[in-house]
């Protein structure tokens, strides 16, 4: 891998409680949607790679889950995941939602920072749902709170700051090679991308439990009549009950959440798709050790934990 002269480059984690816009503002930074979004908190489930491109540099986010205090094995796996990602990064982007403060999962997170050496930027996200005044004070707060390098106010859904912020994390980055090629801005897989689609079609037009029971998995694609790319995928839940509410009567929920998946595969991949949503039941597949490791939850690493 080639280092360019004075050519920046590294890796910055966006993290942060649930729900505080971490996902919106990768996408709006890569210019691309990756990461699923709803207004559901603990929506992203794994860390997932954006890469934003400069004339002479290279940011690399991870959108990490959501931080917070658990004691389900599921979401402490997911904490952990994000918590992995303070030792491999340049820089650290703490998100907390301008309308809610620092509340006390936000300091929950600030906890976690402690003694982390890497520089920390805090972005004060969703700004405009809030007055000067009341930004003004939430600055100050953060300022007596802990001891960022910058804070910058930002609202991620409308691109409000974007620009600003992403070559102030460029600054923090040292010189390095470029990680990516120009026209790349994730290493997350098609699979992986299509899943994501899906479960947050489903995780948007679902209530209850049923969104936090899903997981989605492409067991294969194949190229059908006419060039249309074929796409089997399988949501899974915890219950029978769960699986009768996504299927619907005669099928139809099903189809109202393939609809929209569908139209977004192919907007993301620029083909015609025709996407078979099948659904199945692993009881409690969030507390199964070998469920979580099948699904990519839980690595090897973690058999024995």
């Amino acid at each position: 891998m080639k280092k360019e002269d004075n050519f920046k480059s590294g890796y910055a984690a966006i993290v942060g409680k649930p729900n505080v816009g971490k996902s919106t503002l990768l996408n709006h930074l890569v210019t691309r949607k990756i990461a699923a979004i709803s207004s559901k908190p603990q929506t992203t489930r794994n860390k997932i790679t954006g890469v934003v491109h400069f004339p002479r540099g290279q940011v690399i986010l991870l959108d990490t889950p959501g931080i917070h205090k658990t004691s389900s094995q599921f979401n402490q796996l997911m904490v952990k995941a994000s918590l992995s990602t303070y030792r491999d990064v340049d820089v650290i982007l703490f998100v907390v939602d301008a309308n809610q403060g620092f509340a006390e999962n936000d300091i929950f997170v600030l906890d976690t920072l402690k003694g982390v050496k890497s520089p920390k930027i805090l972005i004060i996200n969703k700004i405009d749902l809030v007055s000067k005044p009341d930004l003004l004070s939430l600055i100050a707060e953060a300022d007596g709170k802990f001891d960022f390098n910058e804070i910058i106010p930002v609202s991620a859904l409308r691109s409000d700051g974007l620009k600003d912020l992403g070559l102030t994390v460029l600054n923090y980055l040292p010189e390095g090679p470029k990680y990516f090629p120009d026209d790349m801005i994730t290493d997350c897989s098609e699979e992986f991308l299509i899943e994501e689609i899906v479960r947050e079609k489903v995780m948007q037009r679902t209530r209850m439990e049923v969104p936090y029971s899903i997981a989605v998995v492409v067991e294969g694609t194949h190229e059908g009549h006419g060039g249309v790319w074929v796409i089997d995928a399988l949501v899974i839940v915890e219950k029978t009950s769960q699986k009768k509410i996504l299927i619907g009567a005669k099928g139809a929920m099903l189809k109202k959440l393939g609809k929209p998946a569908r139209e977004e595969i192919e907007k993301r991949f620029g083909c015609k798709v025709y996407l078979n949503l099948f659904v199945k039941v692993k009881n409690n597949w969030r507390d199964d050790k070998r469920s979580l490791r099948n699904l990519g939850y839980l690595h090897d690493s973690n058999k024995n934990r």
